[in-house]
């Protein structure tokens, strides 16, 4: 067949006539040539040609046929190139061409059975050669660790100001890297923040989205420390050691912090070296503190052009989500607010019905006074125990993820300071190379040398920045997609 170019019609590239045959078509056609434009006609032809193979037909009909189908003029070869959805106009093509001679019928058709087979061979080809997202979830699904750790027991030690907090961690696993299959230690709150500002320096840099663990809270460690055991002491310790158990379980479900020794210490260890600089007034805190404001104003005068979409997308649902839990969660700090305040006020109510039943002369109404602050008493309770429920589970759970999200967005930051490191290793080569041509220019044999060495050094520099960013860039990705 001929391909479709050169302003050839239809006709001209048929075979001429047979002799004998016109008359014969023409009665067949009644005697009239059809309309080009008539496509329905010619659309009820194209089947019961191909039932009526051993009549043959006019090559002025056939030429007609074509003009419906525009992929007709093309040809094979870029049928073969069509979308999926475009097989059964294939179908219909091959089936007039086999119309034209009923003799080469059986050597047609298994063209058109292979044509028709070939664009979905392509497209399957076509996508195994790039990893989707679902393969990029399967793989994460892969990373799945024969380890459990939980936290329990805590435990005050000490008196007065000097006392703290042991929590016991406790940890079961199959795998060759412990001594043990189960083992336990016991950590204090401030071994858990030494173990993030370990895992962070070393791995955020690359990209990693490293847990926060909870955030201090000086008015409850005073409280247990100071107070006597009471039930909101109690309260206390829990929510913070359901708070390290997430922190914790979370670390370890990550293969790379899995195998970091940091976190193999942390767990096997009977005892930890104290860890400093975790305080919040401590000279460390300060100066991380000022760290956190001079990256955050040096974040806002970076421009990057980003070049995958994928990222300033993955960027912006980040942000949008984080806005949107900071004002969830002040939505539900103002909803347990209230109901505190409503279990204070029942409480109140409740007080003064007591006291009104008790200096009721009348029995019946003094009993059923009773009775009602009874009820009221226990709504009280009631509204305590969810306004609890409402802080413990709802509040910190959203408090949680927040911070969790500015680890996710603070992963985004590291790649574009990554960049920004790259595209100025790339300003200073330029300006080496400037400098070297100024030197060719002035004939300065001399300082040519440095300035070539020079070059070779920031060229080097060049290439490791490129292989750095387009590593932290993989890393980032495959860290959202599992975090999502």
């Amino acid at each position: 067949m001929a391909s479709g170019g050169g302003g050839c019609s239809a006709s001209e590239r048929l075979p001429p006539p047979f002799p004998g045959l016109e008359p014969e078509s023409e009665g067949a056609a009644g005697g009239s040539e059809p309309e080009a434009g008539d496509s329905d006609t010619e659309g009820e032809d194209i089947f019961t040609g191909a039932a009526a193979a051993s009549k043959p037909q006019s090559p002025k009909r056939v030429a007609s046929l074509p003009i419906n189908n525009g992929s007709k003029e093309n040809g094979i070869h870029e049928e073969q190139d069509q979308e999926p959805q475009d097989l059964f106009a294939g179908k219909y093509d091959a089936t007039v061409e086999l119309s034209l001679d009923s003799t080469q019928n059986n050597q047609k058709k298994m063209p058109a059975k292979a044509l028709i087979s070939l664009p979905p061979q392509e497209a399957t080809n076509s996508t195994k050669s790039q990893p989707s997202y679902e393969e990029l979830e399967e793989e994460e699904q892969e990373d799945q660790f024969d380890l459990t750790v939980g936290i329990t027991d805590p435990e005050k030690i000490g008196d007065g100001m000097n006392a703290y907090v042991a929590y016991k961690v406790t940890t079961q696993t199959s795998l060759p890297m412990f001594r043990s299959k189960q083992f336990a230690v016991k950590r204090r709150f401030s071994d858990f923040l030494g173990l993030y500002e370990k895992l962070s320096e070393k791995h955020s840099q690359n990209g990693f989205i490293v847990p926060p663990p909870p955030e201090k809270s000086l008015i409850g460690m005073t409280k247990v420390k100071v107070g006597k055991e009471d039930s909101s002491s109690a309260e206390f310790l829990e929510k913070r050691r359901a708070a390290l158990e997430r922190y914790l379980q979370r670390i370890v479900s990550h293969p790379t912090m899995l195998q970091d020794p940091d976190v193999r210490e942390f767990l096997e260890k009977e005892e930890l070296p104290r860890a400093v600089g975790t305080q919040t007034l401590s000279g460390a805190g300060l100066l991380k503190m000022f760290n956190k404001a001079t990256d955050a104003v040096s974040k806002m005068t970076i421009k990057m052009n980003e070049s995958d979409i994928w990222f300033e997308e993955k960027l912006q649902e980040v942000e949008c989500e984080e806005q949107r839990l900071r004002k969830l969660h002040a939505v539900v700090e103002t909803l347990v607010n209230h109901r505190k305040e409503l279990a204070l006020n029942t409480a109140q109510f409740a007080k003064s019905l007591a006291m009104l039943g008790s200096s009721e002369d009348n029995t019946a109404l003094s009993r059923a006074l009773s009775q009602l602050a009874e009820v009221e008493e226990k709504i009280e309770q009631l509204h305590q125990e969810q306004a609890n429920n409402d802080f413990f589970l709802l509040a910190e759970l959203l408090s949680d993820y927040i911070r969790l999200l500015a680890i996710v967005r603070a992963a985004f930051d590291q790649r574009m300071k990554t960049w920004q490191r790259w595209q100025d290793a790339q300003a200073t080569l330029q300006k080496k190379r400037e400098a070297e041509a100024r030197l060719l220019w002035a004939n300065k044999p001399d300082k040519l040398q440095q300035a070539k060495d020079e070059i070779l050094e920031w060229e080097s520099r060049v290439t490791q920045y490129e292989r750095d960013f387009e590593r932290i860039s993989t890393v980032v990705r495959k860290e959202v997609i599992r975090f999502e």
